[in-house]
C-alpha cells in the first residue's frame, strides 16, 4: 500500500509518506513543536454518571466454556469455566467468576440433563438499550 499527499503537506504528514514508502525519514521533516499527548488513566474523559448512560451499565458479557462427558466409570464428569463482566458507573470493566446457572436463558448454553457428550464455548453479551429494549448476541469460538 503507498499513500502520498499532494498541495501543502503538513510536516506529519510527510512522515507518514515516508513511512508507509519505507524511505530514509531526513531530519528537515520532524516538526518543531511536539505534539501534545494527554494520557487518560483507565477512565472515561466525560462523566457518564448521568442515568440517561445507564445503558452502558446493563452490558454483561459472559464467557462460557462447559464441556460434560461419561467417565469409564459410567459417572457424569463436566466442567464449567464461566466469566461475568460488567461496566461501573464511570464505565471500567468488571470481570469475576460466575456459574452457568447464573447464563441467561436467551444464550445457546444447553445442558444435557442425561449427560450426553456436549461442549459449548462462547462469549455472550447481552443490553438493555436507552429505550430499555433488552438485545443480545453470541460468538461461539
Amino acid at each position: 500500500m503507498r499513500a502520498s499527499f499532494h498541495g501543502e503537506v503538513k510536516p506529519i504528514e510527510h512522515l507518514f509518506d515516508i513511512a508507509v514508502r519505507g524511505g530514509p525519514v531526513p531530519i528537515d521533516s520532524v516538526p518543531e513543536t511536539p505534539l501534545a499527548l494527554q494520557f487518560v488513566q483507565g477512565r472515561a474523559d466525560v462523566d457518564i454518571s448521568d442515568p440517561s448512560f445507564d445503558f452502558v451499565r446493563s452490558i454483561r458479557v459472559f464467557e462460557i466454556t462447559y464441556q460434560q462427558h461419561r467417565n469409564r466409570d459410567g459417572g457424569c464428569k463436566s466442567s464449567e469455566s464461566v466469566y461475568l463482566g460488567s461496566y461501573g458507573a464511570q464505565g471500567k470493566y468488571h470481570r469475576r467468576r460466575s456459574s452457568v446457572s447464573a447464563v441467561p436463558a436467551t444464550s445457546d448454553l444447553s445442558v444435557p440433563a442425561d449427560c450426553l457428550g456436549y461442549r459449548h464455548r462462547s462469549v455472550f453479551v447481552e443490553w438493555r438499550d436507552a429505550k430499555g429494549s433488552y438485545g443480545h448476541e453470541e460468538v461461539h469460538y
